[in-house]
């Protein structure tokens, strides 16, 4: 990793490198595209054989926008957790901080090390019309899901209009007992070439005003909680709940459930090994990896997350923090007593793959049975979040999710 991490993120950032360049991309888009139409005729072409045409288009589209934006930075700029967005089929509050004697032990000390504080942030609901009401309390039975977005804790938001916001949905319209979602809008890390703000325990803290929310505020059950993340809300869901096992906090006790949705459990190189994960899903995962063949492109964009994320920390802490990197096979004897019964997804052909699967074993290990793990063939990362183009693995997913939620 070290010598991808001296490589420039967003290099043609400003405008007058960025609006020759973007000209360029959208100009030899007429060449590219057709050409990667023609090329995804062949079933054997295919980065995966069950794949069709149109999953293969999308993917492609993809890793190259994900290739441009590296180049450029963010397209534009995401809510925050400056403002309260409004609009409609959603419902926004705003969030009290978490109070700061509830921030204790390793984590305030290395709030106070990073300079942070809890602040007040924006929150959406997305609810089923015609259930209840957002804030209302529990129907009898009913599950709050407590949805955590990815994005690398550098990108995206979890205002409802996102597509982070897929997954949430689909537990409205799968889980028979969910009729409504909660999502906080935590600060973003961002390190050079842009301002440096936000490090980790950042999101961390931010997540705990969010649970602070919904069992102190409004008094919601923590066992009909089920905090649910994926990608890197996976990760901050792991740490979250660690917290809540961790550092017993009166009346603010471990939520029922936990949903982790190709969770992103290693931000160091223990996983970087030849015939990874990371090499062998290269070519069939949207998601660019940090290191592969020589062939193949590398993503400056996650390098650049690991360090803004890590902050004061430095990068050790990617490797051997387990808050950080919780599946870090340079970490032994990772706990997860304690823990709250576990359901973790991951798509077969992402390149996170490996390290989800140490994950599943760790947990399992302490856990047992209250751990189930669901490899979908064949699909990428965070493929809940993709509808129509990841089935029937995405609907199969959902289902196996709805099943085990009813099982609380």
């Amino acid at each position: 990793m070290s010598k991808d991490l001296q490589r420039s993120y967003a290099p043609l950032r400003h405008p007058i490198l960025k609006v020759p360049y973007l000209t360029f991309e959208l100009l030899t888009a007429l060449v590219r595209v057709p050409y990667w139409a023609l090329i995804s005729i062949p079933r054997g072409w295919r980065p995966r054989k069950s794949w069709g045409w149109a999953r293969t288009m999308v993917v492609q589209v993809v890793r190259h926008l994900d290739i441009v934006q590296a180049k450029v930075g963010d397209f534009k700029a995401p809510p925050n957790y400056l403002a309260l967005v409004p609009g409609t089929g959603y419902h926004g509050v705003w969030v009290d901080p978490v109070p700061q004697d509830r921030v204790l032990g390793k984590v305030a000390m290395w709030a106070s090390v990073a300079g942070v504080k809890p602040v007040r942030l924006p929150g959406y609901w997305i609810h089923q019309p015609g259930t209840v009401a957002p804030e209302a309390p529990l129907l009898p039975g009913e599950k709050i899901v407590y949805a955590l977005h990815g994005g690398a804790y550098t990108r995206f938001s979890a205002h409802p209009d996102e597509t982070t916001s897929e997954a949430a949905r689909a537990m409205i319209e799968y889980v028979e007992c969910v009729h409504r979602t909660f999502a906080i809008e935590y600060r973003l890390s961002s390190t050079t070439p842009f301002a440096i703000a936000h490090p980790f325990p950042t999101a961390l803290i931010d997540a705990l005003t969010g649970y602070h929310y919904l069992v102190s505020t409004l008094r919601i059950p923590p066992a009909s909680i089920v905090i649910m993340g994926d990608s890197a809300g996976g990760n901050l869901a792991l740490a979250l709940v660690r917290y809540l096992v961790e550092h017993p906090v009166p009346n603010l006790p471990p939520p029922g459930a936990l949903l982790l949705l190709s969770p992103w459990v290693d931000l160091g190189t223990s996983h970087e090994t030849p015939n990874s994960s990371l090499t062998t899903c290269a070519a069939s995962d949207f998601l660019i990896p940090p290191v592969g063949p020589p062939a193949r492109p590398t993503s400056t964009f996650l390098h650049w997350s690991i360090r803004a994320f890590s902050g004061p920390l430095g990068l050790g802490a990617a490797e051997t923090n387990t808050y950080i990197s919780p599946a870090s096979r340079h970490l032994d004897n990772v706990s997860f007593a304690g823990f709250p019964r576990t359901f973790i997804s991951a798509g077969g052909a992402e390149i996170f793959l490996d390290s989800i699967r140490t994950l599943n074993e760790r947990m399992s290990r302490d856990l047992g049975e209250g751990v189930r793990y669901l490899e979908a063939a064949d699909s990428v990362h965070d493929f809940l979040l993709i509808p129509k183009l990841q089935e029937p693995q995405r609907g199969e997913t959902l289902a196996a999710i709805a099943e085990w939620v009813a099982e609380a």
